[in-house]
């Protein structure tokens, strides 16, 4: 096997767009020969000198020496024809996402290329199995997923196909590393890992939003604060596009045989048919027309508390809780017996009002449930029962006002927001463990820098408890009647046996 980790290496990168350039940059300042090529005139050369650009502003920021910088730009070298990537070792394809265009380009690469180079597909949607299905070395065919912007993301996707052999695996994670990237290897699939991942975090706000449960500023305003996501679902989806986001979803969905997990919103479509795109359109969940961004939809119409209303002095509990009980006496509040008048505060999980008040028994309009998933970082989620009493629900926030900087009042919704969103999120991450994706460890990992969110889904598991995390959904699913919550069997084994889902098992069968 040659010496990719410090020998002399040559990458090849076919698209010179944003993410080729990306592609070729890092290549480049790994230390590797870098051959540029793009069939319209004059791309590959303007796509040189717009890396070149970035790295002399890494060296004006202080990230490079001029010396690394101009080495670096040294070491690409714009081709005009695909034959002129004979001495590569490895060519990335980044062309555009379209079936047909691949094919010819890796049939094309075939026969320009050494009979041991290896041969990666950039793409983000495309099975990369019917990408090499014409090739006739499949076993040198991978996919090599980068993410946008590639010198900014560290995470790089490995993509294993069927015919792809462990030689040429393991080759592309060393040439990963190389780039500075870190390598997750990963089964061949609709969405492969991140993409697959990420449907959770948005096809669930995008059912809250749906059900008017609250609108999407306040879903965003949940995710972040309470969460620690750096950015809500709704500004993320604006961020990618929904013209990226809504096509991969329905890919994805497709791909899996319409497994009601993965199933986006009619909301999703409507956004997408109506041009309101996101940034790119200046409209999407968000307008973009001013300063800063303002919320464009309203989908909850519930009333906003009266931070004006005087602070309920006694509050009952729905059922004993030590944590809410220990928040209201910290807040000041009396916890005593019903008297039939007073604030009935609950904490439940999975559960909505609704059916709180219908197994306790008890005075739906009094009742206002807690959600206590971001208490630890200021804030609070409340929701009550249709023909909830405002009065009420608004004397417990104002009795609570200094314990969290953001209160978010919603309808009545099994799981409120955070616990649906978390419990979807940690559900799909089991579910790739189950199938084999990648090692549980890898999914954290991959999650964790492809998307930036604070924990992986399997560690989100964990955080929450397996058992408490499967009675959840199992909770979430018999008050919908929705398949959409039903549990991995990852989740619904290692939960009923108290196993962490983020470790893989010690023993004979892993599933």
């Amino acid at each position: 096997m040659r010496d990719y980790e410090s020998g002399s290496v040559t990458v090849g990168v076919v698209g010179v767009g944003a993410m080729g350039r990306g592609i070729a940059q890092v290549s480049a300042t790994g230390g590797m020969q870098v051959r540029l090529f793009d069939q319209m005139d004059g791309a590959a050369e303007k796509g040189r000198a717009l890396i070149v650009q970035q790295l002399d502003r890494l060296v004006e920021k202080g990230r490079m020496t001029a010396e690394d910088a101009a080495a670096a730009g040294g070491r690409l070298q714009v081709v005009a024809s695909l034959a002129e990537m004979a001495d590569a070792d490895l060519v990335v394809e980044a062309v555009i996402e379209d079936l047909a265009v691949k094919r010819r380009v890796f049939a094309e690469l075939e026969k320009a290329v050494r009979p041991d180079a290896l041969l990666a597909s950039n793409t983000s949607s495309i099975r990369i199995a019917t990408i090499a299905a014409d090739c006739a070395r499949k076993d040198r065919v991978a996919g090599l997923h980068f993410f946008n912007p590639v010198p900014l993301m560290k995470l790089v996707e490995v993509i294993a196909a069927p015919d792809t052999s462990a030689e040429a695996l393991q080759a592309l994670s060393v040439l990963g590393k190389r780039m500075g990237r870190v390598p997750v290897v990963v089964q061949d699939g609709p969405g492969f890992l991140v993409n697959l991942g990420g449907r959770a975090f948005t096809t669930e706000a995008l059912r809250l939003a749906s059900e008017g449960v609250a609108d999407p500023a306040d879903i965003d305003t949940v995710m972040r604060s309470a969460c620690g996501f750096r950015m809500g679902p709704f500004e993320l989806m604006d961020l990618t596009g929904i013209d990226v986001n809504y096509p991969v979803s329905q890919i994805i969905y497709g791909g899996f045989y319409h497994d009601r997990r993965l199933a986006t919103s009619p909301l999703h479509q409507a956004m997408m048919e109506a041009g309101r795109l996101g940034r790119k359109t200046g409209q999407g969940f968000y307008d973009y027309g001013g300063e800063a961004p303002v919320p464009a939809m309203r989908t909850g119409r519930c009333m906003a508390p009266d931070m004006s209303a005087a602070p309920a002095p006694r509050i009952a509990l729905a059922e004993p809780d030590r944590t809410l009980g220990e928040l209201l006496v910290a807040a000041g509040a009396e916890v005593a017996a019903d008297d039939g008048q007073m604030p009935i505060a609950a904490a439940p999980f999975g559960e909505d009002c609704t059916a709180m008040a219908a197994r306790l028994g008890l005075d739906h309009r009094r009742l206002v449930a807690i959600d206590l998933t971001g208490a630890g970082r200021g804030c609070l989620t409340v929701m009550q029962a249709p023909g909830g009493d405002i009065a009420c629900r608004d004397a417990l926030v104002a009795r609570l006002r200094g314990h969290a900087e953001h209160v978010v009042a919603i309808n009545d919704s099994p799981g409120f927001i955070a616990q649906r969103i978390l419990l979807m999120i940690a559900n799909l991450g089991c579910e790739m463990a189950q199938l084999g994706i990648a090692t549980p460890e890898d999914i954290d990992r991959a999650m964790t820098l492809g998307l930036n969110y604070p924990q992986g889904p399997l560690q989100i598991a964990d955080a929450i408890g397996g058992r408490r995390a499967l009675d959840g959904l199992a909770v979430i699913q018999a008050i919908t009647g929705d398949d959409r919550y039903r549990p991995s069997l990852w989740l619904r084994r290692r939960g009923l046996l108290d196993l962490p889902m983020a470790t893989p098992d010690s023993g004979p069968a892993a599933g």
